[in-house]
């Protein structure tokens, strides 16, 4: 678990955060090792022992969710950590020793926490769910729980698809409002394919800051890992197709 990443942020003690990645788990390739996604076609019985593992990594009870690339934001507790999961791309809480986990291979965990771990969340943030308000839902549900304005709240990105991998089009520019014209626009940088069909490199974790920054948060750490390029690292269903998911989690400890 060495390998695991822990954000370096001011949150305060009361609250843990981490994020795994490959290292750690019993999966065989191409899930190897630490796979946590039960819809990935690994060994079911594999996933499971991993998340035993994990949930004793961070010594609290993990609640999963159905992701669908929305941004739909749920309270869960632990007693969400049984039976089907909910359809929601994020989550938070005010109940200590339950972690709001989001699984990625590609798209960028948010991670957030309350002054004096009133309160964390975690959002799932692709494209989709980035584009349609996951971030802020997660953050507006942390800061109604904790009695908190956005300015008090930190937050940590994971790791993502990076702005030189994660090629799009033009539908991607539009969801965030930007006109797709054949040149470059605060993060997204035009580079057309050899034919010359109009491409952009996205910066996700850009993105997730600039709307982070436009909601009012000013502590944002992270987002500087890319999933893609770091192969021995990390999970990319874009480099892959067939691979495993990281998870990230925030908790308030018991």
């Amino acid at each position: 678990m060495s390998d695991w990443l822990t954000p370096e942020w001011a949150a305060e003690p009361q609250v843990g955060a981490c994020a795994t990645t490959r290292a750690g788990g019993v999966s065989a390739p191409p899930w190897d090792s630490m796979n946590l996604g039960l819809g990935s076609g690994d060994d079911v019985a594999a996933v499971q022992a991993n998340r035993a593992r994990f949930a004793r990594a961070i010594g609290a009870t993990p609640v999963f969710l159905r992701q669908v690339h929305g941004a739909r934001c749920v309270r869960i507790d632990a007693a969400m950590a049984q039976g089907e999961p909910e359809a929601a791309d994020a989550s938070w809480t005010s109940t200590p020793g339950v972690a709001c986990t989001v699984l990625v291979s590609d798209c960028l965990p948010v991670l957030l926490a309350a002054p004096q771990g009133r309160a964390v969340g975690a959002a799932h943030a692709g494209w989709r769910g980035l584009s349609g308000g996951v971030v802020e839902r997660c953050a507006r549900a942390v800061c109604e729980a904790a009695a908190c304005a956005p300015h008090e709240l930190v937050a940590w990105l994971g790791p993502c698809i990076g702005p030189d991998a994660f090629e799009v089009g033009a539908d991607v520019l539009e969801a965030f409002g930007v006109a797709p014209q054949r040149d470059s626009r605060p993060h997204f940088r035009y580079r057309p394919r050899a034919d010359g069909d109009a491409r952009w490199r996205a910066d996700l974790a850009g993105l997730a800051r600039a709307r982070l920054s436009a909601l009012g948060v000013q502590h944002v750490g992270g987002g500087r890992w890319c999933t893609v390029h770091e192969r021995s690292r990390f999970f990319s269903f874009r480099r892959d197709g067939v691979t495993g998911r990281m998870a990230a989690a925030v908790w308030i400890r018991r």
